[in-house]
């Protein structure tokens, strides 16, 4: 039965953690899409909250830094009315040596009914919501290379507000696919939505090659990803991978991936470019395009509150 393959799902398929995009069904993805979007009108309320977390306790778990995506889970959990606690992480008990499930343990004991989690080590988020109590909830906020599910979902909102019908696009992903979670997230929820074309632009030391077994088109000319594509999804070249094998400099990325107006000119002439951020310009993106009109960077990090408000609401809501 569904619930046994997939440990993000209760006996009737309903959503009880958000660990990974990959083997969601395509109507839990719809119904969070859906839900966030009767989010949005919270945020531009004078009075940003709505009670259904309320006498909820939100712990953010972040064992990797990440200010933006905390922050935006933290604004999301306060307007659903949680009492948030942001671990403080350099000063916890797991720095002086205690494991992962025993502060776990120890956090659950305190009564927590949500983990927010990021975590360097792929498949940590996984672990604590197969060791945490039955009434607690797991969000996977990043973990190792593996899955970025929340960025995912906020970038497929993103593209589903901008062009409506995923079934006639076609998305490129520019950058470090080898070391992007967030890559692998919109991937996966892109195939699940429909999408024909998916593309995967870079550099042969920065595209894995067994993309293709996805369906993915691997491109490592810019020109040819680029071309009429309707949706560009920039990624972040981390400062650890400017040097060594995998690329010359950061300069010479630029010069053959690095988006500015001319090439941006090769998608279709409506095309959207996203980025999960932060942004390096001059190095993944040209500040003329980052802040042109068919920039969409901005937009991303508001809807994202919305969808961030749209998992929570809804695994809180269901039982294991």
């Amino acid at each position: 039965m569904l619930y046994k393959r997939n440990p993000q799902l209760n006996k009737n398929g309903e959503l009880i953690h958000l660990l990974s995009i990959e083997g969601l069904p395509r109507d839990v993805i719809h119904h969070i899409l859906d839900t966030a979007g009767t989010f949005l009108s919270v945020n531009e309320r004078e009075v940003k909250k709505v009670p259904l977390l309320r006498g909820k306790s939100v712990f953010n778990l972040f064992f990797e830094n990440s200010t933006r995506t905390r922050t935006t889970f933290e604004i999301a959990a306060k307007r659903l009315s949680a009492d948030v606690l942001n671990l403080d992480i350099a000063r916890s008990s797991t720095a002086k040596g205690e494991s992962l499930l025993d502060t776990i343990a120890n956090l659950s004991a305190m009564h927590a009914d949500m983990f927010v989690v990021r975590h360097s080590e792929s498949g940590a988020p996984y672990l604590i919501a197969q060791h945490c109590a039955p009434h607690v909830h797991v969000v996977n906020a990043g973990d190792g290379r593996h899955a970025h599910p929340t960025q995912g979902l906020l970038d497929m909102y993103t593209i589903r507000h901008y062009k409506r019908d995923f079934t006639q696009l076609t998305v490129a992903i520019v950058g470090d696919i080898v070391h992007s979670r967030v890559a692998r997230s919109d991937i996966h929820a892109l195939s699940t939505l429909g999408v024909p074309e998916i593309r995967a632009v870079g550099p042969k030391t920065l595209v894995p090659s067994d993309l293709r077994e996805m369906g993915v088109r691997v491109c490592h000319d810019l020109r040819e990803g680029l071309k009429g594509a309707d949706v560009i999804i920039m990624l972040r070249l981390q400062n650890e991978r400017m040097s060594g094998a995998m690329l010359p400099s950061a300069g010479e990325f630029f010069k053959n991936f690095g988006l500015t107006p001319e090439k941006l000119a090769w998608a279709a002439p409506d095309a959207i470019v996203m980025h999960p951020g932060p942004i390096n310009r001059g190095v993944e993106i040209d500040s003329a395009v980052a802040d042109g009109a068919q920039s969409v960077i901005l937009p991303q990090v508001t809807f994202g509150i919305a969808v961030r408000m749209a998992v929570m609401s809804i695994i809180a809501g269901n039982e294991a």
